[in-house]
């Protein structure tokens, strides 16, 4: 007797063992790649030009994310990717991790990145394609806000927790931190020597320290002549490069490409000539403020690979006193003998006693970096091992068969997007509306992280990722929030250019603190929290005119699409912003950015879009 009783249907998975965990780690790769790692290489001492040429081309795998889109639907299943990529994902993070102490770290860490920024973008391309098949369709509205909402904390938790982790690993990796009290009188000698620094400042114990000499720094008030300046600055960083307390940036020069000899050096000659800061010519007769020579130690001998990295920034107290050199000074086994020179300068005005401090702070920065990429590591494997047995297993997600139709179709529809008769108009507003934000993003981190002397803010590791990384996010995440909630009510139509003008003008909040410079955190915080969340605001437009010129036959295909160039729109200014705040200043570079907003509305004046679009319908 057969029994024609259908078999049992499979158990539907709770989308909220899943939908959360798989956004969260769509997040976080993101996040590394377009944010961490800048601050990663600020960090370990690369230059603001290269930090943005090199970081920028990483946006590439999400422009080109749409020419490989029909592999992941070809081969295997959405399930497969996802588990595969995350796998990947941790093994790109461990490569990035046992790359940071090697000395060739800047090209092998960018190995890493490529494949770690390929396999994320992949990831995505599976993880969206797998939420519309895991889900029917009432699921898959409930679960879009919980799905953005578990990838912005991914986000908050890449710029915010993890950059303070890195930062909490930098001085927990390091040796005490030492302060230098500069002093200022008219009673103290005018004449300017080299410190006496024992020969042996071993301790009996075994632990290691940096020791100072002289324990203050004595500086007169009395002006010496601009020349002697000169002289003994030089001896003092020349010293300090010899050594290799600082880095070489001139043996670290490549050998002049075509490129750079014709284009690139002249061009950079012009901006310097015409827009960069403008250094007053100074007789070498004339008088300016006396300086004082520093010396720190270490006492005992690092491992062979480790490196420790002593960062000094001002403290409190009077700022007419300023460190000219050693703001960050590398020791490692080969140079820990010698000890390294800080040079410190009075205000030639400065005619009265006064003093200030200054707080040097040590740390492995390698070591640091290289545990918080450890923890990355393990989280993916754990992400990989508890997607592979919570995932569902929906019936739609299989391979396709039809490999030559599939293909077929995808160019027809990729040719339909640029067939469009105002793809020019289209084009232009996805790569120009956000032209000076995607310079802002790249420029940030470095500019909290620069010392005062450069012209940057002078924060530690710790305070960006709090307030750039912490509050900025949820800036952010509440900018777009208001957004979604005007356009609902009044379209897209009526708010875009509000919003346009919101995305652009509270750069101004960064022309402010690049001139004004300001101390109090709450200032920073304060204008970083507005830019933030007027461009969560302003973004708002540029998705919903992406969502809107993808509506049609050919939805999904459309907006991966405009995603590409929306990536190209932030790719390829990025690229060249480090090189040009690098000539031009971070003052001129925010007042750059300002002036990319005219470009970036020149498309706002001709876009075309119904006036009902994103209005809420009543039976919504």
């Amino acid at each position: 007797m057969t029994n024609n009783t259908p078999p049992p249907a499979p158990k539907q998975r709770n989308p909220w063992a899943w939908i959360p965990t798989l956004y969260f780690a769509e997040g976080i790769p993101y996040v590394v790649v377009m944010t961490v790692s800048v601050i990663m290489f600020k960090k370990l001492g690369i230059s603001n030009a290269d930090i943005a040429l090199y970081t920028g081309w990483l946006y590439l795998p999400w422009v080109i994310k749409p020419l490989w889109s029909p592999i992941v639907d070809l081969l295997k299943t959405k399930r497969w990717w996802i588990v595969i990529m995350q796998m990947i994902i941790g093994a790109a993070l461990g490569g990035i991790a046992l790359s940071i102490p090697l000395p060739i770290f800047f090209k092998a860490t960018l190995i890493f990145m490529w494949l770690l920024a390929f396999s994320s973008a992949t990831h995505d391309i599976a993880a969206d394609g797998f939420y519309m098949l895991g889900l029917n369709e009432h699921q898959q509205a409930y679960f879009v806000g919980i799905r953005s909402t578990f990838y912005r904390i991914a986000m908050i938790t890449g710029q915010g927790f993890l950059i303070i982790l890195a930062g909490f690993f930098e001085t927990s990796t390091g040796l005490p931190p030492i302060e230098i009290t500069a002093m200022a009188s008219p009673s103290f000698a005018k004449e300017i020597t080299l410190p006496e620094v024992p020969q042996n400042v071993e301790t009996n114990s075994g632990d290691s320290y940096f020791a100072v000499f002289p324990q203050k720094a004595e500086l007169s008030t009395k002006n010496i002549p601009t020349h002697q300046l000169d002289s003994i600055r030089k001896v003092v960083s020349t010293y300090n490069l010899e050594n290799g307390f600082v880095l070489n940036q001139v043996a670290l020069a490549k050998e002049v490409s075509w490129w750079s000899k014709y284009i690139s050096i002249p061009l950079k000659e012009f901006l310097k000539e015409y827009f960069g800061v403008k250094k007053p010519v100074i007789d070498g007769k004339t008088p300016t403020g006396n300086v004082s020579v520093v010396a720190v130690k270490l006492s005992s001998k690092p491992e062979k690979n480790e490196e420790l990295v002593m960062n000094f920034d001002f403290k409190g107290g009077d700022k007419s006193l300023r460190l000219l050199e050693g703001e960050r000074l590398m020791f490692n086994a080969t140079n820990y003998e010698k000890p390294a020179y800080l040079l410190f300068q009075c205000d030639q005005k400065l005619t009265r006693p006064t003093e200030a401090v200054f707080k040097g702070i040590s740390g492995n920065i390698h070591l640091a970096w290289s545990i918080t990429f450890i923890i990355l590591v393990v989280m993916f494997i754990l992400f990989s091992i508890y997607h592979r047995f919570i995932l569902p297993r929906p019936a739609s997600d299989k391979q396709v068969g039809e490999h030559q139709n599939l293909f077929k179709e995808f160019f027809m529809t990729f040719g339909s997007f640029f067939r469009r008769k105002d793809i020019g108009l289209i084009i232009s507003f996805l790569l120009l509306y956000r032209l000076g934000e995607s310079q802002i993003i790249k420029m940030a981190s470095p500019f909290m992280l620069d010392s005062r002397q450069l012209g940057g803010l002078g924060l530690t590791t710790g305070d960006v990722g709090l307030l750039y990384g912490t509050f900025g996010i949820l800036a952010l995440t509440a900018g777009g929030i208001l957004g979604g909630i005007a356009a609902a009510k009044k379209g897209l139509k009526y708010w875009i250019w509000v919003m346009a003008l919101a995305i652009n003008i509270p750069h101004l909040a960064y022309v402010y603190m690049s001139y004004a410079q300001p101390e109090s955190q709450w200032i920073i915080g304060l204008c970083v929290v507005i830019e933030q969340l007027s461009y969560g605001f302003g973004f708002t437009a540029y998705m919903l005119y992406m969502i809107y010129i993808a509506e049609g036959e050919h939805k999904t295909a459309h907006f991966a699409i405009a995603t590409g160039f929306m990536a190209l729109g932030m790719m390829l200014p990025g690229m060249f912003s480090g090189w040009l705040q690098e000539i031009i200043g971070y003052q001129h570079f925010f007042v750059w950015v300002i002036l990319c907003m005219i470009p970036g509305m020149i498309p706002v004046f001709f876009v075309k879009i119904k006036p009902e679009f994103g209005i809420k319908k009543k039976e919504e």
